[in-house]
């Protein structure tokens, strides 16, 4: 599919969407209308984010129904502050016959049609999710002249300010200053609809060139990000916005306690204390790895219940079902009322979150 050019989350906190950026998503969308995307007759469409968001009133025929899984945290108050967007977006949202949001407090209710609460989920045997062997995980870090002679620290996330990456790197440095031996590992690509994402790279790797044990490594193969993520010591999510935060679903399974924000998702995966540490400052995420980094036991009891925790409710086996009750249900009953939020989970709580 062609790359859309709107940023959503861009578009609302600026206030911006202007004539050209509705008539380049048209475009794309026409472009990828004419590719026939769809060349069999489906029961069931997911259509995942808003880039595609459009497909649905192109598309839809018949009796098959469309249901958009919407996986980032929109910011309502923000949307609904900018009239032009807000009926941008709802005009292609009505074509769909529900939407699954993350959680509780990422739904928009205003939205007229049925909405479903589904947490994403990680697959376990996927390559950047499968066991690894200690050989595999040493040649994976020798590929990029990593040596775990010193704890390693690691974030993985895309190069994008919304993820702070300038920020893990001022707490790894205050973590040093502590006499903690460690070493830094920044791991991330670039995303198709944020230009500066490669301005971020090069600016990272400009100002942390001087320090041999920051590691700045972009487009890593899923298995080498497996293997950072199984040799570091703390996984750190520093995201001022995030969706649900899969890079921390990832390093749980992995048994790994994360020091992170509470943002988007993240407060659903950490029970703060238990199964890693929630944030709300630097001064808070260098005492909390400290913590961990000096005490290996602690660090291990966490990383256990971490892993627990995703294996009970954030696997593809378990969740896919999720899907096809979801579309079950949009099959079988008819009429269902608008303002409805569905949840298959009691422990997805219908309320705003407020920190």
């Amino acid at each position: 599919m062609s790359v859309l050019i709107i940023n959503w989350g861009t578009a609302s906190k600026k206030g911006k969407l202007t004539a050209e950026d509705e008539k380049i998503y048209f475009s794309a969308i026409k472009e990828n209308v004419a590719l026939d995307i769809i060349d069999y007759e489906p029961g069931v469409v997911f259509v995942h984010d808003p880039q595609p968001l459009a497909l649905a009133r192109e598309l839809k025929k018949g009796e098959e129904k469309w249901i958009w899984r919407c996986h980032i945290d929109i910011d309502e108050v923000a949307l609904r502050r900018n009239p032009r967007l807000w009926d941008f977006i709802t005009y292609w949202a009505e074509a769909f016959d529900a939407a699954i949001f993350t959680a509780a407090h990422f739904v928009i209710p205003q939205w007229p049609l049925p909405k479903f609460i589904i947490p994403p989920f990680i697959d376990p045997l996927s390559e950047k999710n499968r066991e690894m062997s200690e050989d595999e995980i040493q040649k994976e870090l020798e590929k990029e002249d990593i040596v775990i002679e010193k704890p390693i620290l690691a974030q993985i996330s895309r190069f994008d300010h919304w993820k702070d990456p300038e920020g893990v790197v001022s707490i790894y440095k205050k973590v040093k200053e502590k006499e903690e031996e460690c070493q830094l590992i920044l791991a991330g690509g670039f995303a198709t609809d944020d230009p500066e994402g490669e301005r971020v790279y090069k600016e990272l790797k400009e100002t942390t060139r001087d320090d041999k044990d920051i590691h700045i490594l972009c487009e890593c193969s899923a298995s080498c990000i497996n293997a950072i993520q199984r040799a570091s010591s703390v996984i750190i999510q520093n995201s001022i916005k995030e969706g649900f935060g899969l890079t921390v679903t990832e390093a749980m399974w992995k048994g790994k306690p994360v020091v992170a924000r509470p943002v988007g998702g993240i407060a659903l995966q950490i029970r703060d204390g238990y199964t890693g540490f929630l944030v709300n400052g630097e001064k808070e995420a260098v005492k909390r790895i400290l913590h961990l980094l000096r005490d290996p036991k602690r660090r291990d009891v966490m990383g256990k219940r971490a892993r627990r925790y995703v294996k009970e409710h954030f696997l593809l086996p378990v969740r896919i079902v999720d899907y096809l009750l979801a579309a079950d249900f949009i099959n079988r009953m008819k009429g269902i009322p608008e303002e409805s939020i569905i949840s298959f989970h009691p422990w997805f709580k219908i309320s705003k979150r407020v920190w």
